[in-house]
Formats: structure tokens, sequence, C-alpha cells
């Protein structure tokens, strides 16, 4: 599975239990997995050694 395939089955899989919360109307919890996905995405990216000074600033 190449790359780009991989990531767009991620983004398939987003979109669909995004589409579910709403269905379900679920949306309310929306902001809280916004809130989640966030911070994991600055623990991922505080990792790297480049930008590591930049998010430590902002605790």
């Amino acid at each position: 599975m190449s790359k780009l395939a991989g990531i767009t089955h991620r983004m398939e899989i987003m979109d669909e239990f995004f589409r579910f919360l709403w269905r379900q109307k679920l949306w309310w919890m929306i902001p809280m997995f916004a809130v989640i996905f966030a911070f994991g995405l600055l623990l991922v990216l505080g990792q790297s050694s480049a930008l590591a000074p930049f998010i430590y600033t902002l605790f």
C-alpha cells in the first residue's frame, strides 16, 4: 500500500466516524475529539527536535 493510499484510507475512516456522530445526533462530541486530536498533534510535533522548543513554550 502506498503512503498516499494509507493516508486516504485514514481520512475515510475519520470521515465515516464524523458522519456517524452527526447521524446519531452526537454532533456535540465533535469539539471534544478536535481538542484530543490537537493535543495528539502537539505530542507528535513535540518529539521532533526542531519544533520542540516552540511547543514547550506553550505550556
